[in-house]
């Protein structure tokens, strides 16, 4: 049985379960990482809008947390991404 068999369960838009399943592959031991919204959609063929729509499906969901990260001089960096339903 999959790891993810919850994920294929529940009501969520095909961008969603393509940004999670994506999020779960490169989540460290912890169930966190941190790719920018334009690699996931270059990496998954998706629009970067639907990207962050996926991840807004998922955070009503609760499957995911973000938390934005900040880069030494204080600029913006990616979100770091926390899977709440992580299975390793």
């Amino acid at each position: 049985m999959s790891k993810l068999t919850y994920l294929y369960q529940m009501d969520l838009p095909h961008r969603a379960v393509a940004v999670y399943t994506y999020l779960h592959d490169r989540a460290d031991k912890n169930g966190e990482c941190f790719p920018s919204v334009k690699t996931i959609a270059g990496d998954i063929k998706l629009s970067p809008a639907t990207v962050r729509r996926a991840i807004k499906d998922l955070k009503k969901a609760g499957l995911i947390e973000t938390e934005q990260r900040y880069r030494e001089q204080g600029g913006k960096s990616s979100l770091l991404y926390r899977i709440k339903n992580k299975t390793l």
